[in-house]
Formats: structure tokens, C-alpha cells, sequence
């Protein structure tokens, strides 16, 4: 199958990366397709988000074309991501924990306001964007958490609903069965280790075998950062996701962290971040990139700058480096934009991109990669 034959690939990368030495590796240099696309004065208004955002950025800036709010811009496109069904990194039908609950995270910042708002491990509401949104403007707080996210969403008027979707609950099945002998056919059973194929028992599911190997073998961090710049350079952003798949119960990763997984400063820019969110963490990487800009950094070279932290925690073993993947994105009030990733490819061999709309029309654009190759999820 294709799909053996392309971890097969991987496996070689990863061994051969391995091999390389760690000094060429930690003073890695930034690969650009071309240096116009690391910024762009005066592309405003202005959105970016990570790809998975792309099909959706001509709602955002049509909100700020017509005069509204950033954050308003920034959250007409990552709540069609939210609602998306097939796109189970975030929202309904993001994978779940370990436990087969579906646990969301979000963050908002409003760059002209200074407020911001978050909640964390919420279950049962789609858009936790828009709870984060809530908790900004109508609590004296500016995270909420587990149980009381889940009841301040009710109270609120969020309707409650089964984040679980079929494809995502049988993702959980198999990757079950993949650690545990007890959650597979037993021994006398014709269809021992073959839990996925009793699983995938109509066409329609057959067509997702391939999907859900993926996502048992290497656990998806997903994620969808979005920033919007208006014409009179007001800044604002979010981050919402569904975490780590697998994750233990209440495991949050960065994405609602103000600071972490996003950072807004009216008088700088904006900055977030997809992947591996425990490494974001320990650098605080968006007011790291923040900060680079308040001291003149471009956008690229403030996210190369969150990058180089990432890299330098792991000197003392390299090799663990190339077994995770991180992506920042960034903007300055100027609508400047840049973002950077760890590695050059995801696993599966596709370019790392990211999506910006400059008001004419939605682009995909290659990230300026740190490491050439190919990156995991761990």
C-alpha cells in the first residue's frame, strides 16, 4: 500500500537526518522560496492564518472591508473550521483524548482594546473561539476552564452537542486496539489484529482507512492560528484546536495561553502558532515573536527567532528534534507578514504553507523552513 511505502520513507529520512551532524542541524539556515515572500509593507487590510484556513479568508476580509472588527475578521474564519467536520484537528469532530472525549481549547486577543480571553479542556461546544470571546467581554477573567468553560458556554446560550463524529470515533477505535491486545479480536477470532477492517464495514468508510492510519501511527497536533490587520493597522488574532490527539484528559497544550499560543500588542503586531505545543510553551513563543518585532524584527525573522529557542532545548539530543513539528505566524501593524516552520515538510512529505489574504485575493504561501526535510508529530 501507498501508505507503508511512504512511512517507509519517513523511517529513512529520519534515520538519515540522524545522522547528520548536530552543528549543522542547531545553526540551521532559514530557507525562503523567495526573500518577497518573508514581508510585504502595506498589504492592508491584511489576514493570515495557517493553511488550514485558507478556504476561508475571503470572509475575514470581507468583514474588515467593511469596516468591521479584526477579531471579528479573524474569528469569521476560524469558525468555519470549528464547524468543519473533516477537519479533525479542530472544532466538531476533532480528535479526541485518550478517553474518546473531545477536549477544545481557544484564545482571543483584541490588539485595540488590550483584552484578551481563553478557555480550556471545554467539551461539547463547537466554537470554543467564541466562548474565548465571551470570557473577554462579559467576565473579570481571562481563562476558564474544564467543567466551569463547559457551564459558562451553556449559560451563555452555547448549545451543547456531540463533538464526536463517526470517522473521528473510529480513528479512536483503532488507535485503542493499537495499544492494547484487549481492544482488538481475540485469538479466535478469524479477524484478529484487524480491529480497523471490522471498523470500516460500509464504502463510505473504507474511503477513510488511509486518513485514519495516518492519525493512529502519528498522532495529529492540527490547530488553526488566524491574524487580522485592519487598514488603520489595528491588530487582533486567535487560536483554537482540539489538541494533541490521544492527549491524557485535560491535557492543554499552548493555544490558549496568552503569550504562548497567541500574542497581540496594539502598538507591534501579532503572533501564534500551530503544532507542538508543549515546545511553545517552554519559549513562550508568541510574545517571544512580539517582542522580536518591537525591536525591529520582521515578521520572519521574529518567528526564525521563536524557532531557534525551540532548537536550542534540544542540543543535547538532536536526534529528537526532527520528531516534532512547530509553525509561527506572525503580522506588524504595517501588514507586514512572515511565517516560519521547524522543518520544510510535514510528514507526509507536503510543503509546509501558510495562507494570506492581502485584499485581492487568498494565497498559499511556503513557510521559511529552519531545517530542510521532513518533520514528525510526536
Amino acid at each position: 500500500m501507498e501508505k507503508w511505502t511512504r512511512r517507509k520513507f519517513f523511517l529513512s529520512t529520519l534515520a538519515g537526518s540522524i545522522a547528520a551532524s548536530s552543528r549543522n542541524l542547531f545553526a540551521a539556515t532559514p530557507h525562503s522560496a523567495s526573500p518577497a515572500l518573508q514581508s510585504k509593507s502595506g498589504a492592508r487590510p491584511l489576514i493570515i492564518s495557517s493553511a488550514n484556513g485558507f478556504a476561508h479568508l475571503d470572509g475575514g476580509m470581507g468583514v474588515l472591508k467593511s469596516g468591521g472588527d479584526t477579531l471579528d475578521a479573524a474569528l469569521a474564519v476560524v469558525t468555519k473550521v470549528e464547524d468543519d467536520p473533516n477537519d479533525d484537528s479542530v472544532g466538531y469532530g476533532g480528535l479526541p483524548n485518550e478517553d474518546g472525549v473531545v477536549e477544545l481549547d481557544a484564545s482571543v486577543m483584541h490588539g485595540p482594546s488590550r483584552r484578551c480571553g481563553a478557555v480550556a479542556s471545554i467539551q461539547k461546544t463547537k466554537n470554543p473561539s467564541l466562548v474565548a470571546k465571551v470570557v473577554m467581554e462579559k467576565t473579570n477573567h481571562v481563562m476558564i476552564v474544564g467543567n466551569g468553560a463547559q457551564k459558562f458556554a451553556e449559560d451563555e446560550g452555547f448549545t451543547p452537542m456531540n463533538l464526536l463524529t463517526e470517522r473521528s470515533r473510529i480513528a479512536w477505535l483503532a488507535w485503542k486496539a493499537s495499544t492494547s491486545p484487549n481492544w482488538r479480536p481475540g485469538l479466535d477470532s478469524p479477524e484478529w489484529k484487524e480491529k480497523l477492517a471490522m471498523l470500516l464495514n460500509t464504502p463510505e468508510k473504507q474511503a477513510w482507512r488511509e486518513h485514519i492510519e495516518q492519525v493512529v501511527q502519528y498522532p495529529i497536533t492540527g490547530t488553526i492560528n488566524c491574524l487580522a490587520v485592519s487598514a488603520n493597522g489595528e491588530v487582533s488574532g486567535t487560536t483554537t484546536t482540539s489538541g494533541l490527539s490521544w492527549k491524557i484528559a485535560g491535557r492543554v497544550g499552548d493555544s490558549p495561553l496568552i503569550g504562548a499560543g497567541l500574542f497581540v500588542d496594539g502598538e507591534v503586531g501579532g503572533a501564534g502558532s500551530t503544532g507542538r505545543g508543549e515546545e511553545n510553551i517552554k519559549i513562550s513563543g508568541g510574545h517571544t515573536i512580539v517582542e522580536a518585532m518591537r525591536r525591529g524584527a520582521s515578521p520572519t525573522d521574529a518567528c526564525l527567532e521563536a524557532l531557534h529557542r525551540v532548537a536550542r532545548n534540544y542540543k543535547p539530543f538532536p536526534d529528537r528534534l526532527k520528531l516534532f513539528h512547530i509553525q509561527f505566524y506572525a503580522v506588524n501593524k504595517n501588514g507586514e507578514y512572515g511565517a516560519s516552520s521547524l522543518w520544510e515538510k510535514h510528514i507526509d512529505g507536503r510543503p509546509v504553507q501558510y495562507a494570506v489574504h492581502d485584499g485581492t485575493q487568498a494565497r498559499l504561501l511556503p513557510t521559511t523552513y529552519l531545517n530542510a526535510g521532513i518533520g514528525g508529530d510526536y
